[in-house]
């Protein structure tokens, strides 16, 4: 019984248990609709701590880029291009297939909010009001509307003043640190209540729609597991091979990593043993120790993949019509949104849960859609994160010089570079 302890597991049985009741009993089980709700609001109180220690934190070290100079700007201008391609494959994937057509899960929104909705999206929104909604009234004002985009513009205010004048020794960085350790062990608290949250939905779902919606769900999960193997083998492959190295050899190299993050669906537990694999597959020390750490801010491949995807499904299955004006300016926000804490527990879901509640053109009910099958989404999104920082280490450290191909190639033959030299796969702290 020391199984059923998993979180992951007690997720699976409430979502089986949600599915028997729902069909055997559908109207009690669509009275379980507060509980996904609930858990929801829960996740939407934390957007603002999160985004502000994540972004802040991050931020608050690019006075490294001093130092490494050229690498840092690539790093950057590295993170921002993939990220867009892996959400340009999900939006143009979820398209194409169209998971959530037939769906018509628009009462899932109550009359009021639907109302709201479909007047967000009928012109509201645009590129123009995306940029003058970011400034806040006060600094404090940001954190108490509930709007994420004001959040993250404060937060990297505060994030770039802190790296242009803090000394290294400042209790800032420990108080930022420890602030965001706090953030995260409250996540995971809510998160501990997913089995409730998942039963909840789970339930609302199949009694209201019938068992057609798990067909609907089953179709969707295929779709973004196509969307995810695609950036992987195509885009990722492509970006590997222009600096002459094998995806097929990297995903042999970190297949531990990989394995790891698939099992546990949290990409961050990977994040020690990588630091260490890539310094021994020939990474200079100095570009796994900025590339890396950055990368599990900045470059979130899977929650990318995961919010293009779900925003299309959660607009098909909801009958919400987006424009390419709409989904263009999504895409500018999810360039934000998308960055930070994605390694946590449900920070994919958080993260689309933001985009939703800024963008105001899709119901945020419509998040509950995805939550009861979220499980089974974070496996390919936290392998996804995983096997694309892999990558970006080192494509970047290739390019820069900082990578030794022959420990690279001696490494996967388990064989060291050099006599005195041996194979260690011992976790490392980051050097930043």
């Amino acid at each position: 019984m020391g199984i059923l302890k998993k979180l992951y597991v007690q997720v699976l049985v409430a979502i089986a248990v949600a599915i028997i009741f729902g069909l055997l009993a559908p109207r009690q089980a669509i009275m379980m609709k507060p509980l996904g709700d609930s858990f929801i609001g829960l996740l939407k109180m934390m957007l603002s701590p999160i985004i502000f220690c994540t972004v802040v934190h991050g931020v608050g070290h690019i006075r490294d880029f001093r130092k490494l100079g050229r690498l840092g700007a690539k790093t950057l201008l590295y993170f921002e291009v993939v990220s867009t391609l892996a959400m340009l494959v999900g939006f143009t994937i979820v398209n194409i297939v169209r998971p959530g057509d037939g769906l018509h899960a628009r009462s899932l929104v109550s009359a009021g909010a639907a109302e709201a909705a479909v007047k967000a999206g009928s012109g509201d929104f645009s590129f123009v009001h995306f940029l003058t909604s970011i400034i806040p009234h006060t600094l404090a004002s940001a954190f108490v509307t509930g709007d994420i985009l004001p959040v993250l513009f404060v937060s990297l205010l505060v994030g770039f003043a802190i790296s242009s004048c803090a000394k290294p020794d400042w209790m800032i960085f420990r108080l930022i640190e420890e602030s965001q350790s706090i953030v995260f062990k409250i996540l995971g608290f809510i998160m501990r209540l997913s089995p409730i949250g998942a039963f909840g939905a789970m339930a609302t779902l199949v009694g209201s729609y019938g068992g057609t919606t798990l067909l609907f769900l089953l179709r969707y999960v295929l779709t973004y597991y196509v969307s995810t193997l695609f950036f992987i083998f195509v885009v990722l492959g492509v970006v590997a091979a222009m600096a002459r190295l094998s995806i097929l050899r990297i995903l042999l190299l970190i297949k531990e990593e990989v394995i790891l993050a698939m099992g546990t669906a949290a990409s961050e537990v990977a994040f020690p043993r990588l630091v260490s694999k890539l310094e021994q597959a020939g990474c200079d020390e100095a570009a796994v120790g900025f590339v890396l750490p950055a990368g599990y801010s900045f470059n979130i491949d899977g929650a990318a993949l995961y919010m293009a995807c779900g925003i299309g499904f959660i607009a098909q299955a909801t009958d919400t019509p987006l424009s390419l004006s709409q989904q263009l300016a999504l895409l500018a926000v999810m360039m934000l949104t998308s960055k930070g804490g994605a390694g946590a527990a449900g920070g994919a879901v958080v993260k689309l849960a933001a985009t939703v509640q800024t963008a105001r053109v899709l119901p945020l009910a419509g998040v509950g859609l995805l939550f009861g099958i979220d499980r089974v989404l974070a496996i390919a999104t936290s392998t996804t994160n995983v096997i694309g920082n892999a990558v970006a280490v080192l494509v970047l450290s290739k390019w820069e010089g900082m990578f030794d191909q022959k420990k690279f190639d001696a490494y996967l033959n388990r064989q060291p570079a050099h006599p005195t030299e041996s194979v260690d796969v011992r976790p490392s702290e980051p050097v930043l």
